[in-house]
């Protein structure tokens, strides 16, 4: 069986050889003993080999090791472990992955063999090390989005003992730094949902540094801490002060955003819910499911409006210049007198026209023999052609687009030609047939006709 090489077994060629390969990761200029940190790691060894032994190569390796050492080191009943207690325990390993696991960590001061009694120990630095472990493990279980409960927990722990290092105090420092620069781009980037998850992040934050007051102030009243220490303690509560004072920033983001939702008509719906309607799906494309069974044909236009616009063209009075190059010479404005518009004249004359037809009609019916009711005698009528011709194919089908306002109430409650035109005592009767004239504008017009009401509502000439 092969086994890693340790700090035990290796001999003093070995350990030069490592420092020969260590130097060689440095400038030619620069001695690796000069370096303070490098001091601190080297005199750290044996702790940092037991890690490489825990958590070298692969993922299920590094489960397989920690299940073992765990499973021992939760058993309190007994401090020692015979090798047919461990295969009792660990029944479920194979034989030959345990025994793998076994000397790796004997071999590397995890795991004590006492040859006199035949036993396994779980060593001082393996609970150490476990310990630590589980209480990252535990913390991170918990919802703490801001990362902060395991720094602060060392912390809080080394304050207690006595020995807060200035180490741990800047790795606190470090992740506020870090929180105050991550919400503050949130708030620059002007997204609700963004804004939404950092400012519940810098709550949870919050809680953190309430909790966290109370210690820096018992690092920065005492008197046997050095002034590093003292330094980084001010320092955290500098970052703290700046944290707590986000919430005005959030708050005006969060209004700003508020003033500028955009609302969907009535519903009461904005486009917030609409997209975080859309975010709880993962497939949007299943929304379209059922949804349209046919490909969507867009009309934008009809022959009657291409009709309704190029009239307009047509009859448009338009200023014709010739501009051969550059900009026109001035010229003094024309005198005009403002007349009626041609298509007002238009209407005016037909409203003119139809007047008579209605009072005509009316006169016709008071001049009825006595006896005879004025619903029992035919009502007067005029085809729809006879009304709206003679005239240009322009004018008859400006006319024609009118005709349906005769009776209309709405319109007739207005102010205008167009009101008056409702409120003629005429109904307009459209057919769906057709009928040739003998005109030099219109070939053929829809057969129609305009009958009077003999009795509209308001008329009390029989009272």
């Amino acid at each position: 069986m092969i086994e890693p090489i340790t700090s035990e077994t290796t001999p003093d060629g070995a350990l030069d050889q490592q420092q020969d390969g260590l130097q060689a990761h440095f400038k030619p200029n620069v001695s690796v003993d000069e370096i303070e940190q490098v001091y601190h790691l080297k005199r750290a060894q044996p702790l940092l080999q037991v890690f490489t032994a825990l958590f070298h190569g692969g993922f299920d390796g590094v489960l397989v090791r920690l299940l073992v050492l765990r499973e021992l080191a939760s058993d309190t009943s007994s401090s020692t472990f015979s090798r047919a207690d461990i295969n009792t325990r660990l029944a479920y390993l194979l034989p030959e992955s345990l025994e793998t696991v076994l000397m790796r960590l004997r071999s590397n001061q995890l795991l004590a063999w006492d040859a006199q009694q035949a036993v396994y120990r779980v060593t001082p630095m393996a609970r150490n090390v476990l310990s630590a472990i589980d209480g990252l493990l535990a913390l991170g279980n918990d919802e703490d989005e801001a990362d902060m409960g395991f720094l602060l927990s060392q912390v809080a722990g080394a304050q207690v003992m006595g020995g807060v290092t200035v180490e741990q105090l800047q790795h606190l420092l470090g992740r506020l730094v870090d929180l105050t620069e991550e919400f503050s781009d949130a708030i620059a980037s002007g997204s609700e949902f963004r804004l939404r998850a950092s400012q519940a992040k810098w709550h949870m934050a919050c809680d953190w540094v309430e909790k966290g007051s109370e210690i820096l102030r018992a690092i920065t009243s005492d008197e046997n801490a050095d002034a590093a220490t003292h330094r980084a303690a001010q320092a955290i509560g500098r970052a703290q002060s700046a944290l707590l004072n986000m919430q005005g920033m959030f708050s005006r983001a969060l209004n700003q955003i508020e003033r500028q939702r955009v609302h969907l008509g009535q519903s009461g719906l904005s486009t917030t819910d609409i997209k975080r309607w859309l975010l709880l799906h993962e497939d949007l494309a299943s929304l379209a499911i059922d949804a349209i069974d046919q490909p969507v044909v867009p009309l934008f236009i009809t022959p009657a409006e291409m009709i309704d616009v190029a009239e307009t063209e047509l009859l448009a009075d338009r200023a014709t210049s010739a501009v051969s190059g550059g900009l026109p010479a001035g010229t003094d404005a024309p005198t005009t007198v403002s007349d009626a518009p041609q298509m007002q004249r238009e209407l005016d004359d037909w409203l003119e026209r139809l007047s008579d037809f209605a009072a005509f009609g009316k006169q016709a019916t008071q001049n009825l023999p006595t006896g005879v009711d004025a619903s029992e005698a035919a009502p007067e009528t005029m085809p729809v052609h006879e009304t709206l011709l003679p005239a240009t194919f322009a004018v008859a089908s400006y006319r024609a687009s009118l005709l349906p306002l005769l009776g209309d109430a709405d319109e007739a409650r207005l102010q205008g030609a167009t009101a008056e035109l409702a409120r003629l005592p005429v109904k307009f009767a459209p057919t769906d047939e057709m009928v040739e004239l003998p005109d030099l504008h219109v070939a053929a017009m829809s057969m129609a006709s305009l009958s009077l009401i003999l009795n509209p509502e308001g008329d009390k000439s029989d009272e």
